[in-house]
């Protein structure tokens, strides 16, 4: 495992420098493949954008978080999802793209959640702090994103199962940070035999 700060990333991300974002990936990539890594992971969901930069110049190849969670849909049987992430995250083609391609459908937050998420993200789940208005809020979004009929939510952001799982939203979740574990052990085990 190896990454920069968040600082750092975010330097790049908040001037929309996606190719910086990439160059920072790479260069954590070559520390890797140096101390023996088999294949590449990136859990967070933002960041993802960057790899259309980080892909053609790779040194191993990476699993794709929304991939993963494409991939969970289907097995599980959903069709229309809602997603949650960074403002980042829901505006760009990160989900998109690997949700269309599989068949889903999606939904995102309206352009005033997007900014209500991505405050509690960056200013209180990234700081630690938990409150039950970020979960009422989180909430709240859930369910305008059932009454849209999604049957299940994506939760595209590693801070945001610090709040929410199955068991206090309105649609069954999709962790994305833990299927893309469970998909990198899966993938290392499988190269072991």
């Amino acid at each position: 495992m190896h990454t920069p700060s968040l600082a750092d990333y975010n330097n790049h991300i908040d001037r929309d420098d996606w190719p910086g974002v990439g160059e920072m990936m790479l260069a954590s990539a070559n520390k890797l493949v140096a101390i023996g890594a088999d294949f590449l992971i990136c859990p967070d969901n933002t960041i993802h954008q960057a790899l259309p930069y980080v892909t053609p110049r790779s040194p191993l190849p990476w699993l794709h978080i929304a991939e993963v969670v494409a991939d969970e849909a289907v097995k599980r049987g959903y069709r229309r999802l809602g997603l949650t992430g960074t403002r980042w995250l829901v505006e760009s083609t990160v989900y998109p793209e690997k949700l269309t391609a599989r068949g889903l459908q999606f939904v995102c937050p309206n352009p005033t959640e997007r900014e209500g998420i991505n405050r509690i993200i960056m200013d209180e789940l990234v700081a630690g702090i938990f409150t039950p208005e970020a979960v009422t809020y989180f909430q709240q979004v859930v369910e305008r994103m059932k009454g849209e009929g999604c049957d299940a939510v994506i939760l595209g952001c590693t801070e945001i199962p610090l709040i929410l799982n199955d068991e206090n939203t309105p649609l069954p979740t999709l962790d994305s940070t833990r299927l893309l574990a469970r998909a990198a052990l899966r993938e290392a085990v499988s190269a072991v035999d």
